[in-house]
């Protein structure tokens, strides 16, 4: 056996928009630290920060979910698995919900926070949970090998 032989091992590749996609998870999670700072201190300072985190979580949110659909469309082993519809709606739901709470934390004073902006930044961290782990599940489930076979 040569070592210029080529493998017959299937080579498996981290999709791209896996590696953009913590940047949104955890301008989310830091939105919610910075309300529940809001709330203990009623400091103007955090709803500040948690506003500009909203919106830097939604623009790395887009850029994230352009590059899952590039690969969907220009990749034929993305299509091929199953629960990515439910983990695209999923996103989509978890984005929609941070655009509202965005808009809710560019309202003044108290009530921009307490207790519809700290309820739905807790929302959106809880939703973009449980839709991570559906979509680390799916990817566990692609490159273990679990899937695939006929």
């Amino acid at each position: 056996m040569s070592l210029n032989s080529a493998s017959t091992a299937a080579t498996v590749t981290t999709p791209v928009h896996s590696l953009l996609v913590p940047f949104p998870v955890v301008c989310f999670t830091l939105a919610l630290l910075t309300d529940i700072a809001f709330w203990q201190t009623g400091h103007i300072m955090w709803q500040n920060f948690s506003a500009w985190l909203l919106f830097a979580g939604i623009i790395a949110g887009v850029i994230a979910g352009l590059a899952g659909m590039l690969e969907f469309l220009f990749r034929r082993e993305r299509r091929r698995q199953g629960a990515v519809w439910l983990h695209v709606v999923g996103y989509i739901l978890v984005f929609g919900l941070a655009f509202v709470n965005n808009l809710v934390h560019a309202a003044d004073g108290w009530t921009a926070v307490v207790p519809y902006g700290l309820i739905l930044s807790a929302a959106t961290v809880l939703l973009t949970i449980l839709f991570a782990l559906l979509g680390r599940a799916t990817l566990y489930r692609r490159q273990s090998g679990v899937s695939g076979y006929e």
